[in-house]
């Protein structure tokens, strides 16, 4: 016969308070690697472009641009901001887990798996964002493709993907588990 603990709740609590000071250095060090995390987030939508167009695509990381249509009459680079970027939206979501780890600590793998799954949708959401641009940029023109990719489909991509993925996370981190199934 084996006896096994789950640990004292003191030894639980104090690796609840960890793991919300862990999540909230991630947040911190975001903010701190801002641009490096804008640099990765343009070569990935590099890598996206040159899946899905064949006219030519160049990044430039360390200006955070990505360059497309390059074989065409009308090539155009897109430079990722800081308000352009994923970066800011994950933010929220780590100061949530931070809060939720702090109250219900017995949650962490939970939140831990949850926060993963809303962070690539946030991220995702965003290369969305950018090939929308793209896609009606090549559509419509540089001046009005921008325009409405940027202004309008790239806004409602950004909002509606954000919303989803917050809902997400609040689905995921909030959901009861399935009851096991009783013996008769």
């Amino acid at each position: 016969m084996a006896v096994v603990t789950a640990g004292t709740p003191g030894a639980r609590r104090l690796s609840a308070r960890v793991a919300v000071v862990v999540v909230l250095a991630v947040a911190a060090g975001l903010v701190f690697v801002e641009r490096t995390y804008r640099a990765l987030e343009i070569e990935l939508a590099g890598l996206l472009l040159r899946l899905v167009t064949s006219s030519g695509v160049h990044v430039v990381s360390e200006r955070e641009t990505v360059y497309f249509g390059l074989s065409g009459d009308n090539p155009l680079g897109l430079r990722m901001t800081p308000e352009c970027s994923s970066v800011f939206l994950l933010i929220p979501l780590l100061l949530v887990t931070a809060a939720m780890l702090w109250f219900r600590p017995q949650n962490a793998l939970r939140l831990a798996v949850t926060l993963a799954i809303s962070a690539v949708a946030v991220i995702l959401v965003n290369q969305l964002r950018i090939l929308a641009i793209v896609g009606l940029v090549n559509w419509l023109g540089v001046s009005r493709g921008y325009y409405w990719g940027h202004t309008l489909l790239g806004s409602l991509v950004s909002v509606i993907g954000g919303a989803v993925a917050l809902v997400l996370f609040v689905w995921l981190a909030t959901r009861k588990p399935k009851a096991k199934a009783t013996r008769p």
